[in-house]
């Protein structure tokens, strides 16, 4: 393989993976925690979105709970698209023969 072919190969899937991160960016990923007391809305750049609390579950005598709750949320919402990140970055790197370790 010259080093031209290769230039253009490496210039090629820097553009692919920029409109990548800009689509990710568009995806939202929501995580539900306690039964559905707590709703975190993600997006693929790992911005929380939104964040929904029943009414029920806010205690002034049990913060903590509430605060578990919500971190646990936004924790999950961000795993999700963390995890459908990394599934397209493989699916985009391989065809590319790089060596084990290597690849995204």
């Amino acid at each position: 393989m010259n080093i031209a072919k290769m230039m253009k190969q490496a210039q090629q899937m820097q553009k692919k993976m920029g409109e990548m991160q800009a689509e990710m960016a568009d995806k939202e990923f929501e995580a539900s925690v306690g039964g559905g007391k707590v709703t975190v809305i993600a997006n693929g750049a790992g911005d929380v979105v939104s964040i929904k609390i029943d009414p029920s579950v806010v205690d002034p005598d049990d913060v903590e709970m509430l605060e578990d709750l919500v971190l646990s949320g936004v924790k999950q919402a961000i795993e999700q698209g963390k995890k459908v990140n990394q599934e397209e970055m493989s699916k985009m790197t391989e065809g590319l023969g790089l060596p084990p370790g290597l690849g995204f």
